[in-house]
């Protein structure tokens, strides 16, 4: 059953709440409504085990197989615990939805694990910590060691701490990575990988190295600052800037004036002994 905010919202969720722990059983299926700081999409909380209401703290507590879904995102928890205020206009509206153990964020096209969340209501923002921090998408694999972001509304990711976003054969390491998927409600492909920091970007074929990067999903070229080193088998290219095109193969440096462009070129000799360019 889903109950609707009127006037007499916190009535009605504190009889039904009761109704629902007190006289049907831990195995019964508590729902509720609450309108978001931001806007006034609804929230709904669902828990196998029932809802706790505390009033003092300010806060809903929904165990077992707890799910809250606000628009078509969804955060599945062993354990919700959602926080609530009086808003401008003296509604109350929950801000804050804490997700603990065994932690999965659902939105179309996209899915994302972890062991604790936080998800902030008013900025549309889920942090995601523990251990396995990865999200899957319909085209890549992206994973974290410190945390894992997802802002819903700005169809965002964030990856901190030995980041690494995987594609077919293609893997860009980075401390920090955001990834940019694509704002069309039909299309929920990465678009953009920005990488911060110790930054590796490799394929069957290239590995390069820089301080920063930026990988252009479609066009399979990323452009790496700072420090480059581009390396092909035995040959490597060292430099300020450097384009890599992962699809074709093309690997080019640019100088920035200050630092010449250096190469390591290491002939290949064939079995009689002659050197082939």
């Amino acid at each position: 059953m889903t109950f609707s905010l009127r006037q007499h919202w916190l009535f009605n969720v504190l009889l039904v709440f009761s109704l629902c722990v007190t006289t049907l059983g831990a195995t019964t299926l508590a729902r509720a409504n609450a309108l978001t700081a931001k806007d006034d999409s609804p929230v709904e909380i669902t828990a196998v085990n029932g809802i706790e209401w505390n009033r003092e703290k300010k806060q809903y507590i929904a165990q077992g197989n707890a799910q809250a879904t606000q628009g078509d995102l969804s955060v599945f928890a062993d354990r919700l615990v959602a926080f609530y205020r009086a808003d401008a206009q003296g509604q109350t509206a929950i801000y804050r939805v804490d997700a603990i153990g065994t932690v999965r964020i659902t939105s179309p096209g996209r899915v994302a694990y972890g062991d604790h969340g936080i998800y902030d209501l008013t900025q549309q923002v889920m942090v995601l910590t523990g251990r396995d921090l990865r999200m899957l998408t319909d085209d890549a694999l992206i994973t974290a060691r410190e945390s894992l972001e997802y802002w819903d509304d700005k169809d965002l990711a964030v990856a901190r701490g030995d980041a690494v976003v995987t594609r077919e054969d293609k893997r860009i390491f980075a401390q920090v990575i955001t990834a940019h998927f694509s704002e069309d409600a039909n299309n929920s492909d990465l678009e953009r990988i920005d990488a911060f920091e110790n930054v590796h970007v490799s394929s069957q074929t290239e590995y390069a190295t820089g301080d920063r990067g930026v990988y252009l999903v479609k066009k399979e070229l990323a452009t790496l600052d700072g420090n480059v080193k581009i390396t092909q088998g035995e040959n490597q290219l060292n430099g300020d800037r450097g384009v890599v095109n992962l699809n074709t193969g093309v690997s080019r440096l640019v100088s920035s004036g200050q630092k010449p462009v250096q190469g390591l070129l290491v002939p290949r000799e064939n079995r009689g002994g002659t050197t082939n360019d």
